[in-house]
């Protein structure tokens, strides 16, 4: 596997896998939102919960915060959050719709006529094409995370801007010289105006062999107040062959919000 981080904003000491960084583009308007019949949660009143002082024991214990302790606004309890597990787990759905192991090679396919969304669970994710010269293309995926209607609440994102962290892993496909872009905007309750952004095009190595896994991080921090959503959006590109298209897969694709360690 490879690796393609932002060292400045993981504090790390890798060099990047050839990042390209792209203009900044504008956020493309936000796709839906889920339902509240299509929420999570919906359904976990039933499981057996814990008393208000056990949940906030816990929660405390596995979230440790700064200052080990947390305020909660008026309205949500302890009970509530031990329910929603809003910190430390991924808010985006159907982050592996094709069932793909990343600790082994993307297994091989050849070129199909087949749709996108007949080839595995693309439950959550606005799919479209964008076409381009010499017979490839774009296939482009998109979620917007509603991170308050994931249980997260507006004083913990303004007061203690808490790390958010975007995750994804790409094929390393040879199809061109760049098979993957990534694109996060960090968005204000209006779903237009942007907080913060990040986006990557990583260039392809040609080393080792073909069909390995590549994985993209990045860690949005000290953001500012007032984020309430979260735009994901990444690119595979596919190439026109005569048996069809052959694509440039992705894979456990992730966005979490946790607090510093």
């Amino acid at each position: 596997m490879e690796e393609v981080r932002d060292q400045h904003a993981l504090g790390g000491g890798m060099e990047p896998a050839s990042p390209q960084e792209p203009p900044s583009p504008s956020p493309p308007p936000s796709p839906p939102l889920p339902s509240a019949s299509e929420s999570p949660h919906r359904g976990l009143l039933t499981l057996e919960q814990p008393s208000e002082a056990h949940a906030r024991q816990l929660l405390l214990e596995e979230w440790r915060p700064p200052g080990g302790s947390l305020q909660l606004p008026p309205g949500l309890t302890w009970k509530l959050l031990f329910l929603r597990r809003p910190l430390y787990r991924n808010l985006l759905r159907s982050p592996n719709p094709e069932g793909i192991n990343i600790y082994e090679p993307a297994p091989p396919t050849g070129p199909t006529e087949q749709p996108l969304d007949t080839l595995g669970n693309f439950h959550g994710w606005y799919i479209k094409t964008e076409k381009l010269q010499q017979n490839l293309s774009w296939t482009v995926k998109q979620q917007c995370v509603n991170l308050l209607a994931e249980g997260l609440w507006e004083e913990l994102l303004d007061d203690e801007q808490p790390d958010i962290t975007v995750m994804d892993w790409y094929e390393d496909s040879r199809l061109d010289v760049c098979v993957y872009e990534l694109h996060v905007w960090l968005l204000a309750a209006d779903r237009h105006t942007v907080i913060a952004q990040h986006h990557v095009a990583p260039r392809t190595s040609w080393r080792g062999s073909p069909g390995n896994w590549v994985q993209v991080s990045h860690v949005f921090r000290q953001y500012g107040p007032g984020v309430r959503f979260v735009h994901f959006l990444h690119k595979t590109k596919n190439r026109r062959e005569p048996g069809g298209l052959r694509r440039t897969r992705v894979t456990d694709s992730s966005v979490s919000v946790q607090f510093r360690e």
